[in-house]
């Protein structure tokens, strides 16, 4: 059996807008309108993904939690267990591939029950935060490369969102990137800004 917990997300009073003189009360309203209907959107998408995963957990009799947080603009649903039954491992699959198509099929459960696509990240027992931490480190280690007169660093073929990651890495590095390659070859190649 499983169980939601759900993180709240942050509170649309954080927001700062600039608006001419009167017009402020409006706008500002406006605005927290608008936030509060995408976070219940994203909380509606992450109650969607948690009944599909938490049904695909009874059929193929496994034991997990389901954590349900919303931040960046993203639902990120997550199985967790708390002794580690090695059979979630499964739901990985080699290289993250059984995970990449578990998180695909939820997306396609979320446009069916509520008819708006989703970006929603599936993740399994910490799978996705171990691998951003190694894709981390790769970048890191690339952009040395690159800095050491390497000249261009070809790295490993990812997906959109893993790239995302080497992307953000290279630029806080101050360095330049570019996606390269298409389908399942499609990698980041990083050099020195010219």
């Amino acid at each position: 059996m499983s169980a939601e917990n759900v993180t709240p997300a942050p509170e649309a009073e954080d927001a700062v807008v600039e608006t001419p003189a009167g017009q402020g009360s409006r706008v500002a309203e406006q605005d927290d309108a608008a936030v509060s209907e995408a976070v219940r959107r994203l909380e509606q998408e992450g109650d969607v993904a948690a009944d599909y995963v938490e049904e695909l957990l009874d059929i193929a009799d496994l034991d997990g939690d389901i954590d349900i947080e919303v931040r960046d603009g993203r639902t990120y649903v997550s199985v967790v267990s708390e002794d580690h039954d090695e059979r979630l491992d499964g739901l990985v699959g080699p290289d993250g591939r059984t995970l990449e198509a578990l998180q695909e099929l939820v997306r396609l459960a979320v446009l069916a029950a509520t008819g708006h696509r989703s970006r929603l990240i599936l993740d399994v027992c910490g799978h996705r935060e171990r691998r951003n931490v190694a894709l981390r480190t790769a970048a890191q280690a690339a952009v040395e490369r690159v800095r050491a007169g390497e000249g261009s660093v070809h790295l490993e073929p990812m997906g959109a969102y893993e790239r995302k990651i080497v992307h953000d890495v290279v630029a806080d590095a101050g360095l330049t990137s570019e996606s390269e390659g298409e389908g399942a070859r499609r990698h980041v190649v990083i050099s020195a800004d010219d």
